[in-house]
């Protein structure tokens, strides 16, 4: 079937921006497909959508324009979208914009509302993966009520523990209180962020899990059964809880604890009819076990490593299950070869406290390296907005071992020219020259390389 066949979709409404939302235009381009962009004000001059068909949504805050359901809906409607992709972050675990979907007639991308309202919802999927067999991490059965239920369950649990965001990801939402006195300011901040991020001000507590380390599966599945996987990725160098640096596979893992969990997923995944892209998340403790956190019901930032390890395009991927076809491939047709790394470049300024530094792109040149993967939305002339993630791009490097990834990425950083704004480029080059990320000895919560030594006098 050729990839432009009338049965996948004639025109897709993309409910996202920035990186997102380019890298879902690519793979509609390529499936010769129509791509619409939802815009606030804030992007509606964007170089990214020049010359693209956009709806606008609404003024710059994403409360009222990229998180606003019913204005999403009704421009998809507008546009004449048959099918409806929410990217990642804002409404991609939305149940309520799946909901909507279906009852207007326009295919979502994603896992139908009844799996995402029992798999986007952090506390009844950490209780349905433990039914299917996966170890979770200790904490409360359900949502809190309030302050004094979180600190009643971290009397059971025992300290530190994490206040976390139910809805939404990418570190929002989420507070530690290392002791019975810091929960309520634990609750109160994680509590109101979550309203801010995800209209959703719920919040759950879980046991944190000290000098762990972030592994997550990647995981497909079509609507007739069938679920893959395509590894894992270690994603532990954060700030915030805020994702860094991605990398595949995960070398710190045992052979036999990644095979077990790369099963147990794809089998709990199959259990609860999931459909689409998604992601399940673990720690792993300092046994060498990993334990269950939650399911992004969605594809991640870091997709990429996976793609580049598998060859596989997930987005791809993604659209042709949500237009009803089979995936394409069984587990012994995917070959993971090699190692993946990305670095998140960011307008912050790390030697300010990661000031987020809007502003305008004065010179952008990505440099032309073997084995350099670069997903962007920016180029010269760019206007970074402050009303939103301060992402600029994703350098993706591919080598037949990491230090080869690594001297890749560390070339790709040298080369890369931009200007006007400032970036965590010096960030992430401290990180990779350190002994530390060479010799893979770090956890969630330790920054390796950084900040850097003072010079000497």
């Amino acid at each position: 079937m050729p990839a432009s066949s009338p049965s996948i979709f004639r025109r897709l409404f993309i409910a996202n921006r920035g990186e997102v939302a380019v890298r879902i235009a690519k793979a509609c381009d390529e499936l010769g497909i129509e791509p619409v962009f939802a815009v606030s004000t804030a992007d509606v001059s964007a170089t990214y959508v020049r010359d693209r068909e956009t709806v606008c949504i609404g003024p710059p805050r994403a409360k009222d324009s990229y998180l606003d359901v019913s204005r999403v809906v009704q421009a998809a409607r507008q546009s004449r979208c048959a099918a409806l992709h929410p990217g990642w972050g804002f409404l991609s675990e939305s149940s309520l914009l799946a909901s909507l979907c279906e009852a207007h007639g326009i295919t979502f991308i994603g896992p139908p509302a009844s799996v995402l309202r029992r798999m986007g919802q952090k506390t009844p999927a950490k209780r349905t993966m433990a039914a299917a067999g996966l170890r979770v991490i200790p904490g409360s059965d359900g949502w809190l009520r309030d302050a004094d239920q979180a600190r009643a369950v971290a009397r059971e649990v025992g300290y530190p523990v994490l206040i976390k965001a139910e809805s939404g990801g990418g570190g929002r939402g989420m507070r530690l209180a290392q002791n019975e006195a810091e929960i309520q300011s634990a609750w109160d901040e994680a509590s109101n962020e979550a309203r801010a991020a995800f209209a959703d001000p719920r919040v759950y507590l879980e046991r944190w899990i000290e000098s762990g380390r972030h592994i997550e599966i990647q995981i497909m599945a079509d609507r007739y059964g069938n679920v893959v996987h395509f590894g894992e990725r270690d994603c532990t160098i954060q700030r915030h809880h805020q994702k860094l640096i991605e990398e595949s596979p995960a070398l710190v893992l045992a052979d036999d604890e990644r095979e077990r969990t790369l099963a147990a997923a794809v089998a709990a995944a199959r259990s609860v009819g999931y459909v689409g892209a998604g992601t399940l998340e673990f720690l792993l403790d300092r046994d060498g076990l990993l334990r269950f956190m939650e399911m992004n019901t969605r594809l991640q930032v870091e997709h990429g490593v996976s793609e580049v390890r598998s060859g596989v395009d997930l987005v791809h991927e993604q659209i042709r299950v949500a237009a009803g076809h089979r995936l394409r491939w069984s587990q012994a047709d995917i070959s993971l070869r090699g190692h993946a790394l990305e670095c998140r470049i960011n307008a912050e300024d790390p030697s300010d406290g990661f000031r987020p530094a809007p502003g305008k792109i004065q010179r952008f040149e990505i440099p032309k390296l073997a084995g350099l993967r670069v997903d962007t939305h920016i180029e010269a002339g760019y206007e970074v907005p402050p009303h939103y993630d301060s992402l600029l791009a994703k350098l993706i490097t591919y080598g037949q071992t990491r230090s080869e990834a690594k001297d890749r990425m560390q070339a790709a950083l040298a080369a890369l020219v931009l200007e006007g704004v400032p970036t965590t480029v010096p960030m992430h080059q401290a990180i990779l020259a350190s002994p530390a990320f060479d010799q893979n000895r770090y956890d969630t919560g330790s920054l390796p390389g950084w900040p850097p030594p003072p010079p000497e006098p």
